[in-house]
């Protein structure tokens, strides 16, 4: 692959990942009320999935997908009825000094699985791959290396721009710091996160 044909492959992704979707705000949700620990979490798992996906559309295995349809479908709405779960939690929750200090959150390896299944939630990404790839690449040309520089260049593009939308949630948590202001967090988050499954759900 040529630099120009990466260079362009890469502002297509950045353009892409810029547009909120349910992975950006199930990131900005858990950073909010969790920190920014679990969110980066949840940002490699949404990645992993990414990889998933790219590497189906590189080497011509949609029919898998098809076949997997069923598992897709398992998976979509597991991960939409975690994220309203959470929500329907985070909702209820009235935060104090105390609870913030000892409050019991989902682990590192359970937030980055959640993000594995919001990703492999949705099998229509690997259309856009499929979509994508011949516009930038030559898909039947493509050598070992140039399967690394393209994952490379998804974990840059998706990963830097969800990053980004953690460290904004994050902030913006910084500025609450009461009691009150935690109880406002986790509302705020839950309120996101309960659409947010309902929209993992019912995507199709």
């Amino acid at each position: 692959m040529s630099v120009g044909e990466l260079l362009a492959l890469f502002g297509a992704m950045l353009v892409v990942a810029i547009i909120p979707g349910p992975a950006v705000f199930s990131v900005i949700a858990r950073t909010f009320s969790s920190g920014f620990s679990r969110g980066l979490m949840m940002i490699i798992g949404i990645t992993l999935g990414d990889f998933f996906f790219i590497l189906l559309a590189l080497f011509g295995l949609s029919i898998i997908s098809e076949m997997m349809g069923t598992a897709f479908l398992v998976i979509k709405y597991l991960s939409a009825a975690y994220l309203i779960w959470l929500g329907i939690n985070l909702l209820r929750t009235k935060a104090s000094t105390e609870d913030i200090q000892e409050s019991k959150e989902p682990s590192l390896l359970v937030n980055l699985i959640t993000g594995l299944m919001i990703n492999l939630g949705n099998p229509k990404a690997i259309v856009f791959y499929v979509g994508l790839f011949p516009a930038f690449i030559k898909v039947n040309q493509v050598t070992t290396p140039d399967v690394l520089l393209i994952l490379l260049i998804a974990t840059v593009a998706f990963g830097s721009v969800n990053i980004c939308y953690a460290l904004l949630a994050l902030r913006a948590k910084k500025m609450l710091k009461s009691s009150n202001a935690s109880t406002i967090i986790n509302k705020t988050a839950g309120t996101i996160m309960v659409p947010t499954g309902a929209l993992v759900a019912v995507k199709a």
